[in-house]
């Protein structure tokens, strides 16, 4: 990730992703990732976000119509307000 002098925040967060299922069969995961990126960059406040392949992957696990409920996530914020966000493993 980074070295620590860079990381101005580090958090876990469980993101809930139930609004996903309100939309229909066909867009129920790429809509999970927008209210992903939505939820990170309110509670950061940050303008960029970087999703790691890991979170892709597990997303769309299940296609397209079957997105998470919710999903365990570390999230860091780097002093050029910058958030990247992992999969929490072990946490």
């Amino acid at each position: 990730m980074s070295n620590n002098k860079d990381v101005s925040e580090d958090q876990i967060y469980t993101i809930p992703l139930n609004h996903a299922w309100i939309a229909p069969i066909k867009k129920r995961t790429p809509r999970s990732i927008r209210i992903l990126k939505e939820l990170i960059k309110k509670k950061m406040k940050a303008e960029r976000v970087i999703i790691s392949s890991e979170i892709n992957e597990e997303l769309w696990a299940r296609g397209i119509e079957g997105a998470p409920r919710q999903i365990r996530l570390r999230v860091v914020k780097d002093k050029d307000n910058v958030v990247r966000v992992q999969l929490a493993k072990g946490e």
